[in-house]
């Protein structure tokens, strides 16, 4: 059972009414004890001038008995029902008494010459204040008494008034609380509304940045930024939909009107083997296209556990030589191979990455020139490059070569092609490693780089790496 209601402003209410009663608990105790005190100091010292004052008229009197005769003068010093008089002899004997309510005086200590008060909490309640004095005829105790019913009384009430007033100024300060809690929360819901105003059509909207609430200026703030992230990623993910819609209608386009031309009429076996060998490219190209996807789904995964190895630079690029030289020789574009050094990485995810960018650069590079692969260890980072030669990468392209489906020339299809995805898959195994991915272009050279930590950070997440040698050549994008 939850105690607290759900509702913030109830919430701050019912703090303000239990802070502020306990202020007031606090205060109102503060002023009991002090009346409790000042009253019993008063009545203290009205009893200790009663007996005082009794003393002096026993020593102004010849004798005891004139001062029993004689009632006016000291009856004067009582006045009403609660004050009590005793004087009593040496041998206990009450010689005189004023005691309306017929209360029993108890046993009293031997007094001295200084006052002593006791308080009777049994049966009547009772102050009582003595002292022993020298009589003409022996010694005699003077004992003055009040009863505290009265006293009680009045103290009880005030205590009733001060309950009443405290469980007042809690719904009060409830009240209040609560006023202002509401008046103070409006902001809040003010940011709440124009929130719940934003949905998956109106992404580009953004809260109020002029609100006058400073509290909520990191909260609105942040949902800002998330706006822009979600607005950037839904972007995306439209253009994603789109770029995949677009490139898998084209294979698909290209099955269906040859295998409709082919079944317009009877064709000769050679004519369908020749089909058959065209849909297996188209089928090919729909496979890479799909592992690569997969391939970057699974690496967007929150968890992901890459797997370092010692990996020979050089050694590598030997071995990617060797995978690319038919169809370098096909192209007249030699390979060379000067990476050197040892790093931290997984072998199957970087030897990807490489291969699509070989691959890149044997598509579009220009025919009888150079293919170099370079590494350099610079500022704690290894920097793994690819230089071909041929035409300039226009520089409002660059910007966007990573990005998955992106192609500076649409129309430059070619078969081995990974519909747009090749640069995109190095860019996401280079942040896996916890790196970063660069190009330059310009009339002599185009050089894509590899840049990865010496040694390299592990993501956090698990990836499948099913690709073969066939997959990782062929997955480069243009």
């Amino acid at each position: 059972m939850r105690l607290w209601p759900g509702a913030l402003s109830l919430r701050l209410a019912l703090l303000f009414a239990l802070s502020s009663a306990l202020l007031l608990g606090g205060i109102g105790l503060y002023l009991y004890q002090s009346l409790e005190k000042e009253i019993a100091w008063l009545d203290d010292q009205a009893l200790a001038g009663r007996v005082d004052r009794m003393r002096a008229l026993i020593d102004d009197t010849e004798s005891l008995e004139a001062l029993r005769s004689r009632p006016q003068l000291y009856g004067n010093m009582l006045g009403n029902r609660d004050s009590m008089l005793w004087i009593i002899d040496d041998r206990g004997q009450v010689q005189i008494e004023i005691n309306p309510a017929g209360f029993q005086v108890p046993a009293l200590p031997r007094g001295d010459a200084d006052v002593r008060w006791q308080t009777i909490r049994t049966g009547m309640p009772a102050r009582l204040a003595w002292m022993r004095v020298p009589g003409r005829d022996g010694s005699l105790t003077l004992i003055a008494g009040k009863l505290l019913g009265e006293r009680n009384q009045m103290l009880s009430v005030y205590r009733m008034k001060l309950g009443l007033a405290l469980g007042a100024g809690a719904l009060l300060a409830f009240g209040l609380g609560l006023s202002i809690s509401l008046n103070g929360m409006r902001p809040v819901r003010e940011l709440a509304e124009r929130a719940a105003a934003i949905d998956s059509q109106h992404l580009h909207l953004r809260l109020d940045e002029a609100s006058e609430a400073t509290e909520l200026r990191a909260l609105r703030s942040a949902f800002n930024q998330m706006l822009s992230r979600l607005e950037a990623g839904f972007g995306q993910l439209s253009r994603f939909s789109e770029d995949l819609a677009h490139e898998m209608r084209t294979p698909l386009g290209n099955l269906m009107g040859q295998t409709q031309q082919a079944l317009a009429r009877t064709r000769t076996i050679d004519q369908y083997q020749s089909l058959l060998a065209s849909n297996q490219e188209e089928y090919e190209r729909l496979a890479r296209m799909i592992d690569s996807m997969l391939f970057l789904a699974r690496s967007e995964q929150p968890a992901v556990v890459v797997r370092h190895s010692g990996i020979d630079l050089h050694d590598l690029g030997e071995q990617l030589c060797d995978y690319f030289e038919g169809l370098a020789e096909e192209r007249g574009m030699p390979l060379m191979n000067r990476a050197q050094g040892m790093i931290s990485a997984d072998p199957e995810l970087l030897r990807r990455a490489l291969a699509n960018l070989i691959a890149n650069a044997l598509r579009y590079g220009a025919e009888r020139t150079l293919v170099l692969i370079d590494s350099a260890l610079r500022n704690g980072q290894v920097e793994i490059s690819v230089c071909n030669r041929g035409d300039a990468i226009a520089p409002e392209h660059l910007p966007h070569l990573f990005e998955r489906f992106y192609r500076c020339d649409a129309s430059r299809n070619q078969p081995g092609d990974s519909g747009g995805l090749g640069l995109a898959i190095v860019r996401t195994i280079a942040q896996l490693h916890g790196g970063s991915v660069s190009v330059r272009s310009d009339p002599d050279e185009t050089r894509f780089t590899l840049i990865l930590p010496a040694r390299a950070v592990p993501a956090c997440s698990a990836i499948s790496r099913e690709t073969d040698d066939h997959e990782a050549a062929s997955g480069a994008s243009g």
